[in-house]
């Protein structure tokens, strides 16, 4: 159920999500619990009514409905304010986040309902995100990143508080909170997704395969040194077929990238997309959207390399100097546990990181797929070097 306020353009839209109420102003996004809701609406609806009598982008009618809805949410603030001291632990947390709307609905709802705690999301790009948290170095206003790759969280090291959960020794042993600040909680592979309707006789079971004539030109994928999916595919493969530094591993890349035939998708997304629209045979993609087509019963399926697959975790950290330090700690026990593991590994595309947890039906077992484990530090050490190495090979290839 969707209620929308469009006061000027898309300024403000507010979305009704079971119990709880999205607040969308440009690119920030706030969550707010259905019992708080009045008290943080009215300041919200406030400055839009003020910023509407600034520009003059409002009508009066639009103004009054602001005015309106505002002086309702007031008259019951106190009574707001007392449901939540009844509840839980109380208090507040400040989560800036990169994950999906699907990810956050599974994890904050049930976190804020558990806990008795208001959850304030943020919402951008993860580089903008810690952008933001390094200008936010001498007073914080996040408690919590949540999402954004392991390497970029570990090559921002000063900016994390050392935390390790509670439930770490329960985690999958690749996935484990090693470096001391980085919480993993749900994995995501790369992957190859085939269209089922142009297959034809063609056989794909790994890397090896994506060498065929027949394939050439139809082979799809993002940018190495412009997509974090499409990097951590060039990775995957160096390690598959011999390892980050193998003259072999480097001379299949040459031979992929030959056979792509220059054909570099804009974006991760429309590799996959590309991919069930029938504008390629195969794609380098990832997981995630690839298993929720396959849910979707789009025209694909998924292979798993037999050379080995690598999943990466999804991290979360503690942002040093936090307000709500206690809230952070719980939280990221909170998105560890068994119950929310199993929820995100029932409900989710994404794989979750404790050991034996719950799985979709739809999604392929880990048991039945070739794992193989990243070296996260050396690569981020090394990602540069990789990039102007792969940048250099494809700069050849187009030039011939």
């Amino acid at each position: 159920m969707f209620g929308i306020f469009s006061f000027c353009a898309d300024l403000y839209v507010w979305k009704q999500i079971d119990t709880h109420y999205y607040i969308n102003v440009t690119e920030t996004i706030l969550l707010i619990r259905r019992d708080n809701m009045k008290k943080k609406v009215t300041a919200l609806l406030l400055g839009v009514s003020m910023v509407l009598s600034m520009t003059g982008c409002g009508s009066a009618a639009s103004t009054t409905v602001a005015s309106s809805q505002a002086a309702s949410a007031a008259a019951s603030t106190e009574a707001s304010s007392e449901s939540k001291a009844a509840t839980g632990k109380g208090g507040k947390l400040v989560v800036y986040s990169p994950n999906s709307e699907t990810l956050m609905n599974a994890t904050i709802p049930l976190f804020e309902e558990k806990y008795g705690i208001d959850v304030e999301v943020i919402q951008a790009g993860t580089g903008e995100l810690v952008k933001r948290i390094q200008s936010e170095q001498n007073d914080p206003y996040a408690d919590v990143l949540f999402g954004g790759s392991w390497s970029m969280m570990y090559d921002n090291k000063d900016l994390w508080e050392p935390y390790v959960s509670q439930n770490d020794d329960k985690l999958m042993d690749a996935y484990k909170n090693k470096c001391g600040f980085i919480t993993g909680n749900v994995l995501d592979g790369s992957c190859l997704i085939v269209n089922t309707d142009l297959l034809g006789d063609i056989k794909i079971e790994g890397y090896a395969d994506l060498l065929n004539p027949e394939l050439k030109g139809k082979i799809a994928t993002a940018d190495p040194a412009n997509s974090s999916s499409a990097f951590a595919q060039l990775t995957n493969i160096l390690l598959a077929m011999g390892g980050y530094e193998s003259d072999d591993a480097w001379e299949y890349v040459k031979e992929l990238f030959a056979n792509i035939d220059g054909k570099i998708c804009e974006s991760s997304s429309a590799v996959y997309k590309g991919v069930s629209d029938g504008e390629y045979t195969v794609g380098l993609s990832y997981e995630d959207p690839c298993a929720q087509l396959v849910k979707d019963g789009a025209p694909v399926k998924i292979i798993y390399p037999k050379e080995g697959t690598v999943y990466l975790p999804a991290s979360a950290t503690i942002v040093k100097g936090c307000k709500n330090l206690d809230n952070a700690k719980l939280f990221m026990d909170f998105i560890t546990s068994e119950e929310v593991q199993n929820i995100y590994g029932s409900t989710l595309t994404n794989r979750p990181v404790l050991k034996d947890a719950q799985t979709n039906d739809f999604m392929t077992p880990m048991s039945d797929i070739k794992v193989i484990e990243e070296d996260i530090p050396y690569v981020s050490e090394h990602k540069q070097e990789m990039v102007d190495k792969y940048t250099e090979i494809f700069t050849d290839l187009q030039s011939n």
